[in-house]
Order: C-alpha cells, then sequence, then structure tokens
C-alpha cells in the first residue's frame, strides 16, 4: 500500500456525494409521504418506476427507520475516506479490511433491495437506482483495491489476478448494471411499459 490511490480517493468522494445526495433527496421524499400523504411525489414517474411504493413498505423501513437513514449516515464514510486518501493518509491494513466488509454489507443491502424492488414490489425506485449505481462500483474498486495491495492474507496470483482486474473496474460494473437491467426486464418488462 505503498502507493497514493488518487484515482480511488477521487471516485470515493464523487461516489459518496452522489450516493449521500440519493438518501437525502429520498429522506425528503419520505418526509412528504408523512406530512402529505395525497401529495404527488416527484420521484414517481408511472406504476413501475416511482418511489413512494418502496417508501411506504415495510422494506423501506427495514430496520424500523426509513432506509435513506442509514444512506445518510454511511456515504459519509467514502467522502471522508477519499478526502483521507488525497490529504496523503495512509490506512493500516485492518482499516482497509473493515472498510471492504463495510461495502460488502452495503452490497449485500443493495442486491436484496434490489430484489425486493423487482421480485416484491414491482417498481423501480429512481432514487434507490441511484445508491445501486455507485455502490455496485465501490463494491468493485474497494474490493479488488484491498486484494491488489495485500490488506486481504492472499497470495500472489490472486494479488495479481486482482491487479489485472482492478483496470476492469468500469466494465465490471457496466456487466453488474447489465445483469440488473435483464432482471429488471424479464420481470418487470421495463421497455413494454415505457
Amino acid at each position: 500500500m505503498n502507493k497514493r490511490p488518487v484515482a480511488l480517493a477521487v471516485f470515493f468522494i464523487v461516489a459518496g456525494v452522489v450516493g449521500w445526495y440519493a438518501a437525502f433527496a429520498l429522506t425528503l421524499e419520505k418526509f412528504t409521504t408523512l406530512t402529505d400523504p395525497s401529495e404527488a411525489l416527484g420521484c414517481d414517474f408511472s406504476v413501475l418506476v416511482q418511489c413512494r411504493a418502496n417508501l411506504e413498505s415495510w422494506q423501506g423501513s427495514l430496520f424500523g427507520f426509513p432506509n435513506p437513514v442509514i444512506g445518510l449516515a454511511a456515504w459519509i464514510a467514502p467522502i471522508v475516506v477519499g478526502v483521507a486518501l488525497l490529504s496523503g493518509a495512509r490506512f493500516a491494513r485492518w482499516f482497509w479490511v473493515l472498510f471492504n466488509l463495510g461495502v460488502l454489507a452495503a452490497l449485500a443491502f443493495v442486491v436484496w433491495l434490489i430484489s425486493q424492488s423487482v421480485f416484491v414490489l414491482g417498481t423501480l425506485c429512481p432514487w434507490c437506482m441511484v445508491t445501486w449505481s455507485v455502490t455496485i462500483p465501490m463494491f468493485w474498486a474497494v474490493t479488488l483495491y484491498t486484494l491488489e495491495t495485500g490488506a486481504w492474507p492472499v497470495g500472489d496470483r490472486v494479488r495479481s489476478a486482482a491487479a489485472s482486474l482492478y483496470a476492469w473496474v468500469p466494465a465490471l460494473t457496466v456487466g453488474s448494471y447489465l445483469v440488473v437491467a435483464v432482471i429488471a426486464q424479464l420481470r418487470l418488462d421495463v421497455l413494454g411499459s415505457l
């Protein structure tokens, strides 16, 4: 972990800001549903593309409070880590392992939310999709970085493979988006409903 990862740091900041903004916008929409349930939400575009169904479902408050509150708190972490890296901070292996585990937990939560949106609620929440769109590349970038730099105790072949794949984070991200899009299309017929 000798070389300062400037591009990764900038990505953390941008992804954190985008994710935080999506969580903030969704939180405001949740306030609207609470203060005036009859008011139209700015993120409700159709029966298929909307926030209301997600916000008003039990899945939208999995831990007893609205899920966007998790985003308001959690998206600060990559922003802080990105700024610290740009400032020259160096983190211990244990920090990178814990950060990677946090990002893995975020991805697991996002995968669960995608499955609930597509298979149970039958909707695509725009602000949720913005969150998905930054969580997925965050997972790929952090995981491959931590494998490449030796934060995880893996062999040289795994580190070398991670180093090679690291340049492919954009392609892995697009591939992940395509998987979600194909699943949504097959289940919801997104294109037919537009």
